[in-house]
């Protein structure tokens, strides 16, 4: 029997624009003798296919196993329909289709073969934004879709000839590449410095390394807002960095000029290498090794580094012009601002603090930082999702159409269901700052304008005061307040699509509780509609409130006056001398006796808190979770011991913490007892669980809260849990802190709704 033609439809839906995917079907066409026309649209790409002998099973095949490297398909939907004659295969105007969207691409590094044209093609020589189908910005200058130039920032520059050639010649690697440029059509960088400005590419790159090798400063524009620069071995940079941002404690991240620089100061394995290497590059968190040390001032005394390589054409350039391995590299913002992008106030805020601002004439639309990743038994974890991640999707088996999720109120991320995605937001920050607040609601439009939502039911925190909760509230729209650890489980449970009932162990700083408490020290079962609160860490009361996460020694005292009561000012202690000192320790010992401003706290960050100022590690934090940080910083690798504890209705660390007084009575080194404190955590949640499976026959287990960010606390409960035949779940794809609460918020409010 003779073949017979055919035409069909194919729908594809998923990462499949601004990736090169239409060239890519137009070249896998011809290569498989397919006629007809792909276009771009609001939901995905549409393809015509007509063949000759009705086979489009070998084309579909092809489109799956040879997609360029930054797709990512989701489903693949084909069908036969009336038949049509197509005379070659040709790239069609996009169309809008309906209300349902595609997915928008995360920017992308540039590529090898675009630093390549940066050497050999004429129009491009040293070209700094240099980009073709398979690299480039992409959601940092989005406006809407379909993903077509007029709907980016790019629509102000006019293609020259030679580019426009480019971008229709289907054999050309820039075949609609929607940014493309060249030196004679595309953007251009401008350096401010002393008044006067020059846009010479020349002068500028050694203007720059002038300026950052004599330890001076410099305010850069990057992909998705500004970056301020500086000599990452020159602690007299540093310093003056530190002033500049306000910033006392808080380790800066680093840009290596490559990944033998990266090997000279920091230890990398296999899975670091991949994660730092990616198109995506994130930034890595790495262990210094003694090869070489950056500035004291770049790490301030923690033992990683937060490591990045360049993804701009204009950071090799530059790192052509100066002989350093490394720079600096953090966010362009003063205090707890969002990073800037408007070019005006760049030069008005960091002008004065740096000596030059370089800044390019294409507008950032949406601001995105740097994404901040480690890996743990060897699995790559997030710590902070945005540039290179954001904003694709999470997929889901259920719809989450029009559900808008608020998130939290520090490391905020909001999150928007469309469909059966759940669509995270950059990082925020902390909604508390003005600037960051007004970030936060701009965002929340341009999503819903995006990616077309209409939200009907908001999802939001219990906290009453989380501004997260009044933005909800305010929407007029219906509402699910979220207890705060059920959301971080059931976030868990949505990347994983996990049903039914889990375990869940929930670690973090603050969260408020049903019973009006703070949690954070929570063993619940959960799963998306419901949870029960199992166990938790027994109360303890926070003098002054939320003071005391900004002041670990108030938990150390309150841990002090629960153990020996008013004894405690008889004590050989740092952190009682420090309180006499400052004539606090009276005070804080009437608030807990008398009940004054001091709620009632479950939580494991606060427990960190009370160990670091206890060690003498950390007694006031400049920045959040400072003193847990340096707790984990401090730990003796080779310790093995652990610290007792009792369990009954609730668990009790008491004895914990009286062993612990003893041997810093004793003079025990900080980092022995920091080390016999995390294995006695470790300790509880295997125990605890372990109890929870025996009583309910549930073998998953979900480690999430920000707690869990802590490397070795992480890596040594996962083991142990896997080792006792648990199959334990901890977030990949989005922060296990507050970041990525707002998704769990999405998963409760789509299961109540399923309900009703």
């Amino acid at each position: 029997m003779n073949p017979e033609p055919a035409t069909y439809l194919i729908h594809i839906e998923g990462l499949v624009q601004g990736v090169g995917f239409r060239p890519f079907i137009y070249r896998l066409a011809m290569k498989h003798g397919v006629r007809g026309t792909v276009e771009n649209s609001n939901d995905g790409v549409w393809i015509h296919a007509y063949t000759d002998n009705g086979d489009i099973e070998s084309f579909l095949k092809a489109i799956e196993e040879e997609a360029p490297p930054a797709s990512r398909i989701w489903r693949i939907g084909g069908k036969k329909t009336r038949e049509k004659v197509y005379n070659g295969f040709h790239i069609v105007e996009s169309h809008d289709r309906s209300t349902a969207i595609t997915q928008v691409s995360p920017d992308i590094a540039v590529c090898e073969d675009c630093l390549a044209d940066m050497k050999e093609q004429p129009n491009r020589l040293d070209y700094p934004f240099v980009n073709c189908t398979n690299c480039g910005p992409r959601f940092s200058i989005i406006k809407d879709l379909p993903y077509d130039r007029d709907k980016t920032t790019m629509h102000v520059f006019t293609m020259c000839p030679s580019c426009r050639r480019e971008y229709e010649d289907v054999n050309d690697r820039r075949f609609h590449a929607q940014p493309v440029a060249c030196a004679n059509c595309g953007p251009h960088y401008t350096l401010w410095k002393g008044g006067k400005k020059t846009e010479d590419l020349g002068i500028i790159l050694k203007s720059v390394s002038k300026i950052l090798l004599q330890g001076g400063l410099v305010a850069v524009k990057g992909l998705g807002g500004y970056f301020l620069a500086c000599d990452a071995t020159c602690e007299g940079a540093l310093r003056r960095l530190r002033e500049a941002k306000l910033r006392e404690g808080k380790p800066f991240a680093v840009m290596f000029r490559d990944l033998n620089a990266v090997r000279e100061f920091v230890e990398i394995d296999a899975e670091e290498e991949k994660e730092l290497i990616s198109w995506k590059r994130p930034i890595v968190l790495l262990r210094e090794n003694r090869k070489q040390q950056l500035a004291p001032g770049v790490s301030v005394g923690f033992p990683t580094v937060g490591a990045m390589l360049p993804y701009m054409p204009f950071h090799y350039l530059l790192f052509e012009t100066l002989p350093l391995p490394a720079l600096v590299l953090t966010s362009g913002n003063l205090s707890d601002e969002p990073i800037l992008t408007d070019d005006k106030e760049a030069l008005q805020k960091l002008g004065p603090v740096t000596d030059a601002v370089l800044s390019y004439n294409r507008e950032i639309y949406n601001r995105v930082d740097d994404s901040v990743m480690f890996v743990v038994n060897h699995i790559p974890r997030m710590i902070r999702r945005s540039r290179g991640f954001v904003p694709a999707p999470v997929p889901l088996a259920y719809s989450v159409e029009g559900i808008l999720a608020t998130g939290a109120e520090l490391v905020n991320c909001f999150c928007m269901g469309k469909d059966h995605q759940a669509i995270m937001s950059q990082h925020i920050g902390d909604l508390k700052n003005y600037e960051t607040w007004k970030f936060y609601s701009e965002t929340i439009d341009r999503f819903k304008r995006l990616f077309r939502v209409e939200p009907v039911l908001v999802a939001c925190d219990l906290h009453p005061d989380y501004l997260s909760t009044q933005y909800a509230m305010e929407t007029k729209l219906p509402v699910v307040q979220v207890q705060h650890h059920h959301a971080h489980i059931a976030a868990v449970m949505a990347e994983h699509a996990l049903e039914g009932e889990v375990l869940g162990v929930s670690f973090d700083g603050t969260g408020l509780g049903d019973d009006g408490n703070i949690w954070g020290g929570e063993f619940m079962v959960c799963d998306y509609s419901a949870y029960k609160r199992i166990t938790h860490l027994s109360y303890v009361p926070m003098p002054g409130g939320d003071k005391a996460a900004l002041q670990p020694w108030r938990m150390a005292l309150a841990y002090l006056f629960l153990l020996y009561g008013v004894k405690i000012k008889d004590m050989k202690l740092r952190v009682v001398e420090k309180a006499k000192k400052e004539n606090k320790l009276l005070p804080v010992m009437q608030m807990i006796s008398q009940k004054i401003n001091t709620p009632l706290t479950s939580s494991m960050g606060r427990l960190f808190d009370a160990v670091a100022a206890l060690t003498g590690i950390c007694m006031e934090s400049g920045f959040h979770a400072e003193a847990p940080m340096r707790l984990e910083a401090a730990a003796s690798e080779g310790e093995k011991g652990k610290y007792p504890w009792t369990y009954g209705e609730t668990i009790d660390v008491l004895p914990m913490m009286r062993a612990i007084v003893k041997d810093v009575t004793k003079g025990i080194a900080p980092g022995i007892i920091s080390a016999k404190f995390h294995h006695t955590i470790a300790d509880i949640i295997v125990k605890i669980t372990l109890k929870m499976r025996k009583e309910t026959g549930i073998d998953r287990v979900i480690l999430s809260g920000g707690t869990f960010q802590n490397r070795i606390l992480l890596e040594e409960s996962e083991k142990l849990l896997q080792d006792q035949g648990f199959c334990v779940y901890h977030p990949v794809e989005f922060p296990v802190n507050d970041g990525g609460i707002a998704l769990g918020q999405l998963a409760v409010a789509a299961a109540g709704r399923e309900r009703v």
